[in-house]
C-alpha cells in the first residue's frame, strides 16, 4: 500500500478464530462498503476453513487472502500440506531465539545513550554519533527485529575537546558504527525537546555534527547520515558493514 500515494484508513480485526467472530468481522466490513460507497480492500491470515469460508462468501469487500496467494504455492512447491494451525506465533515465545531477543532488547536499554560501559564486549553493534541522531531508535529497532545486542553512545564536547573517541570504545572499534545528520534538521529537533537553547542553535549543531564527522573520519568509522532514511534504512546500511556475527547471512 506504501506504492499509492492515498489515504487509507486501517482497521485491524486480530483473533478472528471462530465462525461467530467471523460472521461479526463481516457486518463490519459489509457496514463500512455501504456507508463508504467503496469496497474496502480486506486482507486475511486465516488458517481456521470454516473461518475463511464464512468472510469469502460473506464479505463485500475486495478479499486478498495472504495464505491462499503463498502458502498455497509453497505447499505446491515442498510437496507436503502446512499445518493450517491457529496461534503457531505462540510458539515463538517458547524459542530461544525468543528469548534471545528480550535479553538484547533489555541490554539495549540499559546500554542507551551511554548509561553503562558495563558488558560493553558483549555489544554486537555499539552506535556513535552526536545526541538526537537516531541511535536510541535504531538500537531498540536492531534489538526487537533481529536480537541484537546494540549499545549507543552520544559524542558530547568533551570528545570534541579530546578529539578522540569516549576511552571505553576504542577496545571495540571494529564494532561501532556512526551516525550523523544534517544540522538544520538536527536543530529542528533538538528544538522541539530544548526549544530556544544553544544545545538547539543551529551554529552550536552545525558545530557539533562537523567535529563529529571529523572524529569519525580520524578514527577510520564507518558512518551514514541519517536524515532522509527510516529506521529499516539504517539499520539495513549497518548490518551490510558491521556484519554481525550473531546472524546468519
Amino acid at each position: 500500500l506504501a506504492q499509492f500515494e492515498i489515504n487509507l484508513h486501517h482497521v485491524r480485526l486480530p483473533f478472528i478464530d471462530t465462525v461467530d467472530k467471523a460472521h461479526q468481522a463481516v457486518r463490519q466490513i459489509n457496514h463500512t462498503a455501504e456507508v463508504e460507497g467503496k469496497r474496502p480492500i480486506v486482507f486475511t491470515t486465516l488458517a481456521n476453513e470454516a473461518v475463511h469460508q464464512v468472510i469469502t462468501e460473506g464479505c463485500k469487500g475486495m478479499l486478498l487472502d495472504m495464505f491462499g496467494t503463498f502458502v498455497n504455492p509453497l505447499e505446491d512447491e515442498f510437496g507436503i500440506k502446512s499445518n493450517h494451525r491457529i496461534g503457531r506465533f505462540s510458539d515463538v515465545s517458547k524459542s530461544q531465539a525468543y528469548h534471545d531477543r528480550i535479553e538484547a532488547i533489555n541490554f539495549s536499554l540499559a546500554h542507551d545513550d551511554g548509561q553503562s560501559n558495563k558488558d560493553l564486549e558483549s555489544s554486537d553493534i555499539i552506535l556513535v554519533g552526536v545526541s538526537r541522531s537516531g541511535k536510541t531508535p535504531t538500537s531498540l529497532y536492531l534489538a526487537m527485529q533481529y536480537g541484537l545486542k546494540a549499545s549507543n553512545y552520544p559524542l558530547i564536547p568533551e570528545d570534541f575537546e579530546r578529539k578522540t573517541l569516549p576511552p571505553a570504545l576504542v577496545p571495540h572499534k571494529a564494532k561501532i558504527f556512526g551516525l550523523t545528520i544534517n544540522p538544520e534538521r538536527l536543530s529542528e529537533i533538538r528544538n522541539e525537546r530544548r526549544p530556544n537553547s544553544k544545545y538547539a542553535s543551529l551554529e552550536n549543531c552545525r558545530m557539533e555534527v562537523a567535529e563529529a564527522e571529523a572524529m569519525m573520519r580520524r578514527a577510520g568509522i564507518r558512518w551514514l547520515s541519517t536524515t532522509t532514511k527510516s529506521i529499516e534504512e539504517i539499520a539495513t546500511t549497518i548490518l551490510q558493514e558491521i556484519r554481525p556475527e550473531r546472524l546468519s547471512y
